[in-house]
C-alpha cells in the first residue's frame, strides 16, 4: 500500500493537465494509466501502410482494435459506436486536433432555452484557463473571429486551407455565411521537441514531427519534470470509500505484472472520460453504496451525449488533393450555432471541413457511400479520389436520462470488472438539427461548385465525444 496527496486515473487530456498543474505547485501526484507510451516518431504515417494502420491497430473503436490494453464495450443498443484510445495522452493520440472553444451561451442553456442545465460557472470564469491551455498545447489559428469571444493567447499562423478549403470558403462567402479558419492544436512554428506542421498527413496515427499536440508531448514532459509520477500499463479495478463512507479514499489497481496494489490519496481525480469514469464509479459498490460510489442521485452513467454527426461530401471536377494535410483542421462555419426556434429545434450545429480520404478509404467508401464493386468501380474511384471535400454536421446533444453507460450483467474484463454497456439513441431534437444541417451543408458545397453531393445521415463511428455520465455538482 502506498499513499499520495492526489491520485489521478487516466493520463489523457484532463489527467495530464491536472498532473502538471498540481505537480508544478509542489503537490505530490501519482497518475495511473491503462495504456503505455506511443512512439510517435515511428508513426505509420511515414510508411505506405498508414491506411491499414487506421483500420487495425489505430482504429478508433476498441472492439475492432482489440489492443492488449483495451476492453470490449457492449454496443448492441447504441446508434453510435465508441471512439477512444488508451495510452499516455489518451484519445489525443488519435484525434484530429480541431480546437474550438465553447461559446458563452453553452454555459446557460437552461436560462436561454429551458432545456438541459446551466453550468455552475461561466465562459468568463474559464477564459484564463482556456488561454493557459492554449499556451501549453500550442495552437495555430487566426485572431479576430467576430463570431466568438476574442482569443488573447498567442497563436501560430493558421494552417493553409488547401484547394478544397479555398473552394468552401468561396461557397460560404457566396451564401453570406460566416466562416473562419480552424483553431488547431497543431504548431506551425517550431517548439522545443516539436517541428512545425508540414501538411504531410494523416494525423490519426500519431505525428512523427510532434506538430500535432497530444498529452505526451505537451503536459506530460512538464509534469514529470515537476515531480509527478506516472505508472503505465495498470488497470484500476475499483475505488474504495473512506471508513465513514463520505469520500473516496483509495484506488485498487493491478499492475502490468499482474500484482494487485492499493493507492491511498487525500484527493482522487477520475479522468477516464465519460465511459471509463462512469464504469468505474458504477462498479465500485459496497453495502453503503449499492448503486456505486458518488451515485446517490442515480445519475452516474446517465445523460450520455455524443454530438451526433452527419457527413456531407461534395465531389468536384477539379483535383483538390484533400488526402494531404491535417484531416480535420481547415475551416469551420458556426452560422447556425445558436438557437433559432424557426428550425423546429433548440440549440444549433457546427459545419466543419474534412479533407478527402486516402485511396484505400475512398475505394472502401471513406466518408462517403461504398463504391460499386466490379463494373464501374475504377470509373467511380477516379471521379472521387482527390476530388472531394467534406463538411461534417455536428449538432448539439441534449442530456436524456435513457442515454447512458451501464455495466454488463454477464461479461467482465480480465480483472473481474464488468464491461461497460452503451445505450444511446439520437434524440428528436438532435435528429431535426441533423436534417437541417445536412441541407445547409449541401447548400454550401453546391455554392462551392460541387457537381455531386453524397450524404451519410449519421456517422455511426463518430463516438469521439463522451459527454455527460458524471456531471459536476453545484
Amino acid at each position: 500500500m502506498t499513499r499520495t496527496s492526489v491520485a489521478i486515473i487516466g493520463a489523457g487530456a484532463s489527467g495530464a493537465a491536472v498532473a502538471w498543474r498540481l505537480a508544478s505547485a509542489g503537490v505530490d501526484v501519482v497518475c495511473l494509466e491503462r495504456g503505455g507510451w506511443l512512439e510517435q516518431g515511428k508513426s505509420p504515417s511515414l510508411g505506405h501502410d498508414w491506411e491499414r494502420a487506421l483500420q487495425t491497430r489505430f482504429h478508433p473503436n476498441p472492439n475492432i482494435r482489440r489492443a492488449p490494453d483495451d476492453d470490449s464495450v457492449i454496443t448492441d443498443d447504441t446508434d453510435i459506436q465508441p471512439a477512444q484510445f488508451n495510452g499516455v495522452g489518451g484519445s489525443l493520440l488519435r484525434w484530429g486536433a480541431h480546437f474550438p472553444r465553447l461559446r458563452p451561451s453553452d454555459f446557460r442553456v437552461r436560462s436561454l432555452d429551458g432545456v438541459a442545465d446551466d453550468w455552475p460557472l461561466s465562459y468568463a470564469d474559464l477564459e484564463p484557463y482556456y488561454d493557459l491551455n492554449d499556451a501549453m498545447t500550442g495552437v495555430a489559428g487566426l485572431r479576430g473571429d467576430p463570431g466568438n469571444p476574442p482569443r488573447t493567447a498567442e497563436r501560430d499562423p493558421p494552417l493553409p486551407l488547401g484547394p478544397g478549403g479555398e473552394r468552401l470558403a468561396a461557397g460560404f462567402d457566396k451564401l453570406d455565411w460566416h466562416w473562419w479558419p480552424s483553431d488547431a492544436a497543431i504548431v506551425t512554428r517550431a517548439r522545443p521537441g516539436r517541428a512545425p506542421c508540414n501538411n504531410c498527413g494523416p494525423c490519426g496515427v500519431g505525428c512523427p514531427r510532434g506538430s500535432r499536440a497530444s498529452g505526451d508531448n505537451t503536459y506530460w514532459p512538464a509534469a514529470l519534470a515537476a515531480g509527478a509520477r506516472l505508472e503505465t500499463g495498470v488497470r484500476v479495478t475499483r475505488l474504495m470509500p473512506s471508513p465513514d463512507g463520505r469520500r473516496v479514499a483509495a484506488i485498487a489497481y493491478r499492475d502490468a505484472q499482474g500484482r494487485d496494489h492499493r493507492l491511498e490519496a487525500d484527493q482522487i481525480v477520475a479522468a477516464a472520460n465519460g465511459l471509463g469514469t462512469a464504469r468505474l464509479l458504477l462498479a465500485s459498490t459496497d453495502r453503503r453504496h449499492p448503486q456505486g460510489l458518488a451515485n446517490s442521485s442515480g445519475l452516474v452513467g446517465r445523460r450520455l451525449m455524443h454530438h451526433p454527426t452527419a457527413i456531407v461530401t461534395g465531389v468536384f471536377d477539379a483535383r483538390l488533393d484533400g488526402h494531404k494535410g491535417p484531416f480535420a483542421c481547415a475551416l469551420y462555419c458556426q452560422q447556425f450555432y445558436e438557437t433559432d426556434r424557426a428550425r423546429g429545434a433548440l440549440r444549433g450545429l457546427q459545419l466543419q471541413m474534412l479533407r478527402g480520404s486516402g485511396p484505400v478509404a475512398t475505394a472502401l467508401g471513406g466518408y462517403m457511400a461504398r463504391l460499386p464493386w466490379g463494373s464501374g468501380h475504377h470509373r467511380e474511384f477516379t471521379r472521387q479520389f482527390a476530388h472531394s471535400a467534406t463538411l461534417t454536421v455536428t449538432v448539439e446533444d441534449l442530456p436524456e436520462l435513457d442515454n447512458r453507460v451501464t455495466l454488463d450483467a454477464r461479461r467482465n474484463d480480465a480483472t473481474g470488472v464488468p464491461l461497460a454497456r452503451l445505450a444511446y439513441r439520437v434524440g428528436e431534437n438532435s435528429g431535426r438539427l441533423l436534417n437541417f444541417g445536412i441541407e445547409r451543408a449541401s447548400d454550401a458545397l453546391r455554392a462551392a461548385g460541387a457537381i455531386d453531393i453524397i450524404v451519410n445521415p449519421l456517422s455511426r463511428a463518430a463516438g469521439f465525444h463522451f459527454l455527460g455520465t458524471a456531471r459536476a455538482g453545484d
